[in-house]
């Protein structure tokens, strides 16, 4: 089933992002920090002195916020400030074509820097959530998709132009949510109210019974009890408690989410709502990744009806003591944001540096007090539970993860898009369904999850198997593992916080040994740094994401070594680049002018 939605077609939508009087610019400083550079296209010194100001933070604080997520600038942007997608399946890498560098070379723009006449301006971000919709962009923060020269030609001359986004093809701002396999939870819609109203008829004790007796699991990869955490989370104690939904689904591959927000959204806040009645909250909020900021016209309507149906706001469904809302927070491209305590901490309007723990969110979460942490499609499964039972739902999946699993299936398959099975489910049944043939090898969990070789498609989908937060990337034979290895290394290198040095410096390293091989400038020894390195970075980073970012690389090692191998130098050849070296002195001094390079020829 393709449902198809228009998010460009729509001049009030695209006016409406584009809006500098947006409501939420002052509920959050995110989205104020948002509303500045729309209106300046960068946000310069004196609006995060008055943003500082507004907020009765320090300027360091605000400085900090601006610098540390990279959809926020300090530079002008363009006038059309367009990113590709850098993923391997939504990249602008399409088959021999780099439609970067086209679209770079025919508007004489240099990547990474707006042009001189600030009309444009055209870089690289990572992944954007279109995995299943080819070569992809944002463009003002809007999504393009099914890229190709023909459109990069067209592109150029409404660029040059300066014809209104408005006022491009309606088709360009078009994409479909395929379906191909439907489940316990895209299978049975749920009568607004009805999870809701079960609940208060049964109580909040009996309805946090059914969700623990339905073995129900976070649904984002790591799997913790979601009874439990709803459990410790109501007992702990505090002066609030709060409910918030990890809708930061930044995980290359991972488009599942998109799915959910969109045909689903009334059941997700329907299951956050029935989490604050467990555990006695009475606000929430639902963080949104900032490739999806589009979406959050129709998420602000959805919100708005349930308020008129009584199912949020005061006095739920006429329950005098029930009070709970929920707020949406736009996030600005930051994958860290994607932990829950890196969360938490861009809640509360600071850069997402993940916290020490414990304390764990259910005790000392939001503004220091319990909170639960969940992702949609976690939310979603509680509203159904409480409607079917925990019976109906440990029907389905395997003895140690019940009930089933949306998977984002893209790459080198006929038929990409949404699956949703029982856990138990074998990653070949999944190959056999997408239309997957000759498949070298496949990433379950994106970058951050496991490489398979096809002697391993045998093995199921389950958290005692190959637990994943609902990725699934298909490279078939053509694919050059080591390019994949290169941009998983470049992805994780970007997205460091940077917090702590194992994952900071780490990171780096492998991908500039990465670049090594990849350039042929590699040795033997370098297969050995690798190894200790990634090694390093699994066990000392401070927080989960560091800890999986050389995970792709490990595997590799271990299950492809001729990957690496076969592009190693048979002996060692000493090279050294004095302008590169030279790199970081030019960023001090903000020199990059010809006088600033050395002639290395």
């Amino acid at each position: 089933m393709c449902c198809l939605y228009r998010f460009g077609s729509n001049p009030a939508i695209l006016a409406g992002m584009m809006n500098r009087s947006n409501p939420l610019a002052h509920e959050h400083l995110l989205h104020r920090l948002h509303a500045i550079q729309q209106q300046f296209r960068h946000i310069p010194p004196h609006a995060m002195q008055q943003a500082a100001s507004e907020f009765n933070i320090p300027l360091s604080q605000v400085a900090a916020v601006v610098a540390f997520y990279s959809f926020f600038s300090t530079q002008p942007r363009g006038r059309f400030d367009i990113l590709f997608s850098n993923c391997t399946s939504c990249g602008y890498l399409s088959g021999e074509q780099d439609l970067l560098r086209m679209l770079c070379q025919r508007l004489q723009v240099t990547p990474g820097k707006t042009r001189a006449d600030g009309l444009v301006s055209i870089g690289e971000t990572s992944c954007i959530g279109m995995c299943d919709q080819g070569a992809s962009l944002l463009v003002n923060g809007v999504p393009v998709t099914g890229l190709n020269a023909d459109k990069i030609a067209q592109m150029v001359q409404l660029v040059t132009d300066g014809t209104p986004i408005q006022q491009w093809p309606a088709a360009w701002f078009e994409t479909s949510d395929t379906v191909h396999r439907r489940d316990l939870l895209l299978t049975n819609r749920l009568t607004s109210g009805s999870a809701l109203r079960k609940a208060l008829l049964q109580g909040s004790d009996q309805t946090l019974t059914v969700i623990q007796q339905s073995g129900l699991r976070g649904r984002g990869g790591a799997g913790f009890d979601t009874g439990k955490k709803w459990q410790f989370c109501r007992a702990a104690p505090g002066s609030a408690r709060y409910v918030v939904c990890n809708a930061d689904e930044g995980e290359p591959g991972t488009f599942k989410d998109r799915l959910l927000l969109r045909e689903y959204a009334g059941t997700l806040f329907e299951g956050m709502a029935l989490c604050a009645f467990v555990i006695g909250a009475e606000k929430g909020f639902v963080y949104l990744r900032g490739e999806y900021r589009y979406l959050l016209p129709h998420l602000q309507i959805r919100l708005d009806q349930h308020r008129e149906q009584g199912l949020l706001g005061k006095h739920i469904l006429g329950q005098a003591d029930f009070d709970f809302d929920i707020d949406i927070v736009v996030g600005a491209g930051a994958y860290i944001c994607g932990e829950e305590s890196a969360l938490i901490e861009s809640l509360e309007g600071k850069p997402g540096i993940p916290r020490i723990r414990p304390p764990f969110p259910v005790t000392h979460g939001y503004l220091g007090q319990p909170t639960v942490v969940n992702n949609v499609e976690t939310f979603i499964a509680a509203a159904h539970i409480t409607v079917h039972g925990s019976a109906w739902f440990k029907a389905a999946g395997s003895s140690t993860s019940a009930g089933s699993k949306i998977l984002s299936v893209s790459g080198d398959c006929g038929k990409p898009g949404i699956y949703e099975y029982p856990f138990g489910v074998t990653i070949r049944q999944v190959l056999d369904d997408c239309g997957a043939t000759d498949v070298q090898a496949v990433q379950i969990g994106g970058p951050a999850g496991t490489l398979l070789s096809p002697a391993e498609f045998g093995r199921v989908i389950a958290f005692d198997d190959t637990a994943t937060g609902g990725s699934l990337l298909v490279f078939g034979q053509q694919r050059d593992l080591l390019a994949i290895h290169r941009n998983f290394a470049h992805f994780f290198a970007h997205e460091s916080c940077g917090f702590c040095t194992p994952c900071r410096v780490g990171t780096q390293l492998l991908k500039n040994t990465l670049n090594n091989i990849t350039d042929g400038r590699g040795t033997a020894t370098d297969i050995g740094e690798l190894q200790q390195l990634g090694r390093i970075v699994q066990h000392q980073s401070h927080c989960g994401l560091g800890h999986t970012a050389a995970n792709h690389v490990l595997d590799g090692l271990q299950k492809f070594p001729h990957t690496f191998s076969r592009r190693l130098q048979p002996q060692f050849t000493a090279r050294f680049d004095l302008d590169q070296a030279l790199a970081s002195a030019r960023q001090v001094t903000h020199r990059d002018d010809a006088a600033a390079h050395l002639d290395n020829e």
